[in-house]
């Protein structure tokens, strides 16, 4: 039986728009309801538990808006509060961080994955844990055997990266040599696949390509967060009908018409509307 009500997802703030739009790619008859905690970013430098209050909150909010499936699009969050929120929710619920590790272990040929990440993700450990828990998995069905049983995991906090790409820096000079200086460690370690562990990171997917080289695999998360809402939804008899219009709904814990300028980069163009605000204090 088909399901026709929004899929929800939420992240710390504009970054998850990356993930949405891959989701809109994946599922064009999806109705969406996004909502940017922009009053309260970056999660990435917040406390354990400030992360998993704010995250529950994500989720009542989303929740009380009648989702069928509520997607943690903020790596951060996913990292330290997806264990709270899948018991706390009422519905499905799809994170960033195993997709991603799924992607890099499926694509790696040396066994040297990189992660790039915020501090509280990397400092966490829950991305490095799950690639060499993916990597397990893999290994006992036979999958990319000869190279996951040298795995190598390297992880890099890149804190500047968020607010250069807000910023639309994110093909400047002094972009690049940031990005040298925290991928100078990676390049060291020979890695050949790269996951991009933030969601604002794709937009700087043209500047790492180049200081990391064409021969190292650059894994965008998103890409495989939407699959997983596919199989879900799927799996569970919930897509949309085939003939239903898709609607977008958009909602910040900030200023709506500052979330709605500074959108459009991250939705690969076009430029929201009709965004509401939320007070989640």
């Amino acid at each position: 039986m088909a399901d026709n009500r929004p899929i929800g997802v939420f992240d710390s703030g504009i970054g998850g728009l990356t993930v949405l739009r891959e989701i809109w790619e994946e599922l064009p008859n999806e109705s969406t309801i996004y909502f940017g905690d922009n009053g309260r970013a970056p999660y990435g430098t917040k406390s354990h538990d400030t992360i998993v209050k704010y995250a529950l909150q994500d989720l009542k909010f989303l929740e009380s808006r009648d989702v069928k499936l509520v997607v943690i699009a903020c790596y951060t969050a996913s990292a330290h509060a997806y264990k709270d929120v899948l018991k706390t929710a009422k519905v499905p619920v799809v994170e960033v961080v195993y997709p991603g590790a799924y992607a890099a272990c499926k694509e790696t040929e040396t066994g040297k994955i990189g992660i790039i990440a915020t501090k509280a993700t990397v400092s966490s450990d829950v991305y490095k844990n799950a690639v060499f828990e993916t990597a397990e998995g893999l290994i006992k069905e036979g999958v990319n055997q000869e190279a996951l049983k040298g795995l190598e995991v390297h992880s890099v906090a890149c804190p500047l990266f968020a607010p250069l790409v807000e910023a639309g820096w994110w093909d400047r000079k002094a972009t690049e040599l940031i990005a040298e200086e925290y991928l100078a460690p990676l390049k060291e370690k020979g890695i050949d696949t790269l996951v991009l562990g933030c969601t604002h990171y794709p937009l700087l997917t043209d500047v790492i390509g180049r200081i990391m080289g064409p021969s190292v695999k650059l894994i965008n998360g998103g890409r495989s967060v939407a699959k997983v809402v596919s199989k879900t939804l799927s799996g569970t008899d919930s897509l949309a009908s085939g003939d239903n219009k898709a609607v977008y709904e958009f909602f910040t814990s900030d200023n709506p018409s500052d979330f709605e300028d500074i959108a459009s980069p991250f939705l690969g163009g076009g430029r929201p509307s009709g965004t509401r605000h939320v007070d989640e204090n």
